[in-house]
Formats: structure tokens, sequence, C-alpha cells
């Protein structure tokens, strides 16, 4: 991304915050000056606007709280711990704790973790702590059980790694399945699509080229003040999709924008309210402040494809999205956000309203976030075994029109418990397992079509056998024909190949 940061400044923090201290500051949330420049040009409405506050609320799962408990009589050198049954991480001193979005309750995992925990704790809740150790002749207690409160911690700080993407990809799903994804849940055959971010709210992209923003920029975080410490982890400006590592005191946020979620069958996460104020300190920030939704765009990319590049299905702009209608492939599909516009909207007007009555004053970063960072994805460099080096190749196959006799016959002859059923070019039309025949038995069904398994779970060739176990474990079968691209049966992978090959031997590489 080329910004050519250092053009001639149009006010600075300096004139804004006198104007604040005297109470003629001029502050519009991003969607009233959108609506300004739209009417006068961004040219003349900067002239009219000193700040731009932005706002954005929605699922922030590298998200969390370090927290001291403070010691106990006899002192104790926690070594595990958990809060409401949710672990938190205990490398650190002795009751220094880190609480993190998505770890999950031992007791109740997919409805409670650590978003759960922290938005308890901001609320005033007591929340149950519990703590082992291993003892040492300084820190002799071995274990603990009692309640707290946020007030009795000595410090509770939210310290967020990755939060506020400048923007956010949408989501769609071409397979036959339903898939549960961090967004949500995805309809087969392009069902629906969802999406996040807050679009013309969004505050990295009101501020596109990072000019105000950076180490020490004072923002709205969780209801309280915050602070920008720096890049967020995936921090990748070239793709518009920069992010921020934030912090702030929790014992002075508010639960209303601190929100533990549950997103299902998928994990426990944190919806996280984040407001930033954009100085207009110059023309090239006063035009990307400006930006509307019509202006803003973003990929709906394809989750059903197990790739770390997932294709774009099309270019859409937060415009469309917002509607609640896209179109794919000649069809109107339903959109629907998992990110709160309306919260986004209070947001945004809170942090203006702090402003205008002086609670709130602007920080000169003491450092801009980066530009040339390079986003790298993480290379396996271990050998991955696949599929071909464990599957049977000498596997029968029958056709839908084969007796249950012979069928139970070639099970029995060949010691499997899976037979595919193929139609006269060779192609998987059908499974029938052993279990089949015993049903087939047990109800009087005399026909193989009757009893066969039509939507087969199928693997290829030189698919990693992790992705196996997982699709054996998703849809608790044994047992998966491996099939060629025109879906002709090759061979057969079963649970007891891989475990004889792998586990018996020491485990997959």
């Amino acid at each position: 991304m080329n910004s050519g940061r250092g053009i001639e400044t149009m006010r600075s923090y300096e004139e804004i915050n006198k104007k604040i201290k005297h109470g003629d500051v001029v502050v519009l949330t991003a969607d009233e000056y959108a609506r300004l420049a739209e009417d006068k040009g961004w040219e003349k409405a900067s002239k009219e606007v000193d700040i731009v506050t932005t706002g954005t609320f929605g699922a922030m799962c590298s998200s969390g709280a370090f927290l001291n408990f403070g010691h106990t009589e006899p002192p104790m050198k926690m070594y595990r711990c958990w809060l409401n049954d949710v672990p938190a991480y205990k490398g650190l001193a002795a009751v220094d704790a880190y609480i993190g979005a998505t770890a999950m309750s031992e007791t109740r995992p997919f409805e409670y973790g650590g978003g759960h925990v922290i938005e308890d704790l901001v609320a005033g809740r007591e929340v149950e702590l519990r703590a082992e150790a291993y003892g040492t002749d300084c820190y002799p207690r071995r274990y603990l059980e009692t309640s707290i409160t946020i007030y009795d911690l000595n410090q509770a700080i939210l310290v967020n790694p990755r939060n506020a993407y400048q923007r956010y990809n949408a989501a769609t799903n071409s397979t036959d399945r339903v898939l549960y994804t961090y967004m949500g849940t995805l309809l087969p055959y392009y069902g629906n699509v969802t999406f996040s971010g807050s679009g013309v709210l969004s505050p990295l992209y009101k501020d596109l080229y990072l000019e105000t923003i950076g180490i020490g920029t004072r923002i709205f975080l969780g209801g309280g003040i915050g602070y920008i410490i720096g890049e967020g982890t995936q921090h990748n400006p070239g793709a518009a999709m920069s992010t921020i590592m934030v912090k702030g005191d929790l014992k002075k946020m508010n639960p209303r924008y601190l929100r533990g979620a549950s997103i299902y069958r998928y994990g426990t996460t944190m919806y996280v309210g984040l407001g930033i104020a954009i100085p207009l300190i110059n023309e090239r920030v006063a035009k990307t402040a400006a930006l509307k939704d019509e202006e803003i765009y973003t990929d709906i990319v394809d989750y059903g494809v197990p790739s770390r590049s997932r294709p774009s299905v099309r270019r859409v702009s937060y415009a469309e999205l917002k509607t609640g209608r896209v179109v794919i492939n000649d069809r109107t599909v339903r959109v629907s956000p998992l990110s709160s516009v309306k919260l986004a909207m209070e947001i945004a007007y809170t942090l203006k309203k702090w402003i205008e009555n002086g609670i709130f004053y602007l920080s000169r970063p003491i450092e801009l976030l980066p530009l040339d960072t390079v986003f790298k994805p993480l290379e396996v460099r271990r050998r991955e075994p696949r599929v071909f080096e464990v599957m049977r190749r000498d596997i029968p196959t029958i056709r839908s029109d084969e007796d249950l006799r012979n069928t139970a016959r070639i099970l029995i002859e060949r010691g499997i418990d899976h037979l595919p059923v193929v139609d006269d070019r060779g192609r998987l039309i059908g499974i029938v397992t052993s279990w089949d025949l015993a049903r087939a038995l047990a109800y009087g069904k005399m026909r193989l079509e009757d009893i066969m398994t039509r939507h087969v779970i199928t693997a290829t060739p030189y698919e990693p056998i992790h992705s196996v176990v997982a699709k054996m474990e998703r849809y608790n079968i044994s047992g998966l024909p491996v099939v060629d691209e025109e879906n002709r049966v090759l061979g057969l992978v079963t649970a007891d190949d891989i475990s004889r090959r792998y586990v018996v031997r020491g485990g997959i590489p």
C-alpha cells in the first residue's frame, strides 16, 4: 500500500485538542461525515469537520485479559487454574494468569468460555477460581478453591492481540453439506452469505493509510478508554486487512460492549466494542474518511474449499451486503451480519459525545503502524502422510442389483466391512457395510439398493491423512472409498488401516 505519508497538514493534534478544551470542536460520526461529503464534496466537508468517529462491534476471537489474583496465605505458585471451569494460561508468575476469549469450559464446552468469564467479571459477578500447584518451599500451598469478583483483583487488563480488521471477507459455501465456521453456519449450495465489519463506520478503513493510528492512539474500548499498543497479529495492510493490538482497564469497562458468545458447533469467542476518533489532519485522511458503504468492498469467499487461499465468488460492497441480499450465479442469496451495526453506530455516537463534552482527548501516536508488513502463511515442513500410502487397492466393488447373500459372502471372504457400489462405468454410486446387512436382516429388506448409503463421504489419493480422520470423526464412520476425478473407485481407507500404519508405529509423523 503506497500511502505517501507526509503531505501538508490541515490541522494539528494540538489545535484539535485545544478546540476540545474550549468546547468548539466539530465532530461527526463516520456515516454523518460521509453524507456531508456526498452533499458538499469531501474537500469542503473536511474544512468544516475536525474529527470523525468510528465504531465496530463484532466477534474478536484474539482477545483476552491478564489478571493478578494476589497472594494467599500461605502463598501459592499456581501451576494450573480455572475460572468458572475455563482454563486460564498459567505460564506466567505465581498469581498472574491470561484468560483467552476462545478458551472453553471443561464442563460446558461450546456454551461457555473465556469471553463469558470476562463479561461476568466486568459485570461485577462472582467467578469461581480453582487452582493447582506442585508446591515449593517459598510457595507451599498446593490447591485453592474460592470465588472472586473484579474488585478483588489487583489488575484486570484487557489485552487483545488482534482486533478491528480493516475489512472482513464475507463467507459462503458451495458444497453439498452444512459448514459450521467462525463465520457462522453456512448452508449448502450457496444457501446464505455471512459478513462482519461495520463498513462506513469501520475504524481502520476510515484512515485507510493509517496516518493517525499507531502506538499510543487513545480509543474507545469495551465501553472505557483504551490504547493501541501496536500492530495486530496478521496485520496485512497490503490487502486492506490491517489489524491493531489494544489494551485497556477492565475495571473501567461496560459489559454492554464486552459480550461472551458461542458460535454454534465452532466454539466460544467475545464480542468487543471498539471505536477510533480520526482527526482530519490532511486531505488524504479526509478523503478516505468520506468513503461510503457503496465504496467499501470485500470478497465473498467460498469456505467450502479447505484451503488457506479460498476462492473469491465475487466482490461486493458493504452497501449491497447491508441490504440483506446478494446475487451469486444469477440467484438471490440471503445475507446476515455477524456484527452489530446498531451497536457500532452507538459506539461512534458515544465517542462523539465524549469528545464534545471534553471527556476524551486525542493522543498523537508515538509511532505509526507499519504499511510494509509481509503476511506469511505457516509452511508445513514435515512430510504429511497421504491416503495413497495407506489405502487398500484390491477392494472389490458390486452393482446395485447384486444379491444380498453374495454381498455378505464378499464381505466375509475378503475380511472387510465396506463394499463400494458402482455403476456400469465403475463410478461410485453408493456403499454398503456389514452394519447395513445386519439391518436388512432385522427388517426383512431384500434388495441392496434399499439398504446402501447413496450419499458417500469419499477421499482422494493425495488427501492428507489428518483430513480423512477429521471426516471419520465428523460423520461417525470408519471407512471412506478413495476415488479419482471422475468418481471411479481406486480403493478404500479405513480407521484400522490408519491405526495399523501410524498409531502402532508411533503416531502420524
